[in-house]
């Protein structure tokens, strides 16, 4: 059944014209705060208020695009003189069948909400990205991935069906074996295939709530990727890489594995701490980042050791720190992330690593994983596919682009790509070059959308809405 509780080839039509949700102009930005834009916000007071989201002649200048916690570091949830739904409202779980671990939510219920609820009865997210804070809306729209990739898959394997709002106001119950093609559109579609309304999804039966984690110091990059091999089948797997590292130390990190156990540690008692202010631009330096490092690096001397953490503690590390995007200061931050096939894995990111490291713009947040097969054969903008995803975070200023621009002719001449919802500089010539379906996901576009209803910044940068002949 559709959302509106009628048949999913039904067009819905509720009562929300007087109730209609706020709207009101606002300045959005990206987790990265580099991409911002001017925009009128909906804010939908229940699920019945979104369904009319389509009817509503508001800020129709550059369409609209849903927002959901704003974790996405670049512009795919902005949009420039268009309006944007706000999902954070739509926050409901709809169902838990403990029996077949089936959960059924609104788009803007948080991965934390999940873990709150459902952890303590002994169930887990399958997969989840690095921050608590993020929508489920987002996941499915962004087809994330986590820190069990290569032996979880990414978001969307998990997903049974997805109830989505097309512009035409119908109501589309979509699924792995249900309107497939727009299933798969949707999954890595960065919300452009429509409004996401409902998601039903499988959770992961766990013994407790925590993981046993093995955390081990590793010298250089061909020791690191040998160790990472070596603990392929681990449950959890993901490494810190030391960016400013050069020569013999190149490659240098720390890596942790972990497996779920059964030891009952209590919950954190607090959410953590916020960053109350933006840092100074000068905060981060070369020095800065290099001092962090070293410190960072030898914090793991002596290992290898294992300890029990809370799954919260590993999953989300940074969440502990509320706000850290300050750190960057006002000027904001990029995050590249690529990934690059097995085979050219060593040779590719050790080309990237001395491109970072010669830059002097290391970043003091570069995280190494393994990802296994994705949904590429099915879902044309989907990231993942089996080899290593390195993600990095760099202060924004004079000279980025460029380093990005030589991280991406990189990424492609290793015939690998770059994350969508981590992106905010990405050029249509090398999107198209990395996502060769793009065409087949612009002709389901203009098929379901042909007045371009749904657009972001991040659909104009990259020329999504291009037609496909």
């Amino acid at each position: 059944m559709g959302v509106c509780g009628q048949s999913p080839q039904s067009v819905c039509q509720p009562h929300w014209l007087r109730r209609l949700m706020e709207a009101a102009l606002a300045m959005l930005s990206g987790w990265g705060r580099v991409r911002r834009s001017s925009s009128v916000t909906l804010r939908p007071a229940g699920m019945e208020d979104a369904l009319g989201a389509f009817s509503d002649p508001i800020g129709r200048a550059h369409g609209m695009i849903v927002h959901g916690a704003g974790r996405a570091y670049g512009d795919c949830a902005l949009n420039e003189q268009g309006s944007v739904l706000l999902s954070s409202g739509l926050n409901r779980i709809l169902s838990f069948d403990a029996v077949a671990g089936l959960v059924e939510v609104e788009p803007g219920v948080t991965f934390r909400q999940l873990v709150d609820v459902l952890l303590p009865k002994g169930f887990m997210v399958p997969v989840s990205p690095g921050t608590g804070f993020a929508t489920i809306g987002g996941a499915v729209a962004n087809d994330v991935h986590g820190k069990n990739h290569e032996v979880a898959g990414s978001f969307c394997h998990h997903v049974v069906a997805v109830d989505l709002l097309t512009p035409s106001g119908r109501v589309h119950a979509i699924g792995p074996d249900r309107e497939t093609a727009l299933f798969y559109a949707t999954c890595g579609g960065l919300g452009l295939t429509g409004i996401i309304t409902r998601v039903a999804f499988r959770m992961k039966q766990v013994p407790g709530p925590s993981v046993r984690v093995r955390v081990q110091q590793v010298g250089d990059l061909d020791a690191f990727l040998a160790a990472m091999e070596a603990q392929a089948g681990a449950t959890y797997s993901v490494g810190w890489i030391d960016g400013t590292a050069r020569g013999r130390a190149l490659g240098r990190g720390i890596l942790e594995t972990a497996e779920p156990a059964a030891d009952d540690l209590p919950k954190p008692a607090s959410r953590g701490w916020r960053v109350p202010f933006n840092f100074p631009d000068a905060a981060l330096n070369p020095l800065t980042i290099r001092v962090f490092n070293e410190l960072y690096f030898h914090k793991a001397s002596g290992s290898p050791r294992e300890m029990a953490r809370r799954y919260e503690n590993f999953l989300y590390p940074l969440d502990a720190l509320r706000d850290w995007n300050r750190i960057y200061g006002v000027r904001g931050f990029h995050q590249f992330q690529n990934v690059v096939p097995f085979a050219a894995g060593p040779a590719a990111l050790r080309e990237l690593l001395e491109a970072i490291a010669c830059s002097r713009r290391a970043s003091f947040l570069a995280v190494l994983k393994r990802l296994g097969p994705g949904l590429a054969a099915s879902g044309p903008l989907s990231f993942p596919m089996p080899g290593y995803t390195l993600a990095l975070d760099f202060p924004n200023g004079p000279g980025i682009e460029a380093l990005y621009e030589k991280l991406v002719a990189i990424t492609l001449r290793h015939g690998g790509r770059v994350y969508l919802a981590k992106d905010a500089l990405l050029s249509p010539g090398a999107f198209r070059a990395m996502y060769p379906r793009w065409r087949e996901f612009a002709s389901l576009l203009n098929e379901i959308d042909p007045k371009a209803r749904l657009q972001s910044d991040m659909s104009r940068r990259l020329q999504l809405r291009a037609r496909s002949g």
